[in-house]
């Protein structure tokens, strides 16, 4: 099966080569490190998880390309609980994986991954909060105040675990891709879309076979609030007013549905 989406994301180019590999370029200098740390982790990674990621190898310096296998599939639709029963399990195996050997591979610390959420939680009180309607600033102020606080405990996450992230070929889940963002951090943060973006089937399936405890299903609603702060930072830098305008737009409807 072909891919549906070849243009990368944000962060990365990503090129498929002969039909087989996968090469993905920083589109920034800044995000190299993070294509540097999937090299060095997920290697190791893979072999303990229960849904196949990518292996990925240095292949250029200049530029600067990361090279995986091709998973086949499409973007997770996020509607079948046989995908989000995969993803529940897959989740459990991934956060109990051993914090101090994934920092020994390569994952970032704990204490990395939180200052770099508490610096962004500082760009969204600056930048977007005053961009917010008067009728959910009080609610979006409380949002980051409750951000801004280490969680509760901590494990290696994926930690930007969307759709375009899951691979699906009809009823199976045939890969988790994109893993710059991962490192020691936040478990609520990898139930945010898959609890509370997906559909209720999908969602349900997710939660009945991780069986996160309500605090941690608390926090994940926090970050499914915290999601659309970062587009619109994101448009007010190289993305543009369009990004900005369809942020707030997703803050607005968050805030007022789950505050």
């Amino acid at each position: 099966m072909e891919p549906d989406d070849f243009e990368g994301g944000w962060d990365n180019r990503v090129t498929l080569v002969d039909g087989r590999w996968v090469d993905r370029t920083p589109r920034f200098p800044d995000r190299e490190p993070q294509l540097r740390r999937e090299a060095a982790l997920l290697p190791w990674l893979g072999p303990l998880l229960p849904l196949p990621v990518p292996a990925p190898a240095v292949v250029s310096e200049d530029p600067f390309t990361l090279r995986h296998a091709y998973l086949p599939g499409v973007r997770c639709p996020g509607t079948s609980p046989v995908h989000g029963a995969e993803i529940g399990r897959f989740l459990r195996a991934l956060h109990t994986v051993d914090t101090r050997e994934a920092i020994r591979h390569g994952a970032r610390d704990g204490g990395t991954t939180h200052a770099e959420v508490g610096t962004t939680v500082a760009r969204m009180e600056r930048e977007v909060l005053p961009l917010l309607p008067a009728r959910v600033a009080s609610a979006g102020r409380a949002l980051l105040e409750r951000m801004a606080t280490p969680p509760p405990r901590t494990s290696v996450v994926h930690a930007d675990l969307g759709p375009e992230h899951i691979r699906v070929v009809a009823a199976r889940v045939t890969g988790v891709i994109d893993w710059g963002d991962s490192g020691i951090g936040d478990p609520a943060l990898d139930l945010a879309w898959t609890t509370l973006g997906a559909d209720r089937a999908f969602a349900d399936a997710v939660l009945l076979t991780y069986q996160p405890d309500e605090a941690l299903v608390a926090r994940a609603r926090d970050w499914h609030q915290l999601g659309p702060w970062h587009e619109v930072l994101y448009g007010l830098g190289e993305g543009g007013p369009a990004f900005v305008e369809s942020g707030l737009a997703g803050t607005v409807d968050r805030l007022e549905r789950f505050s």
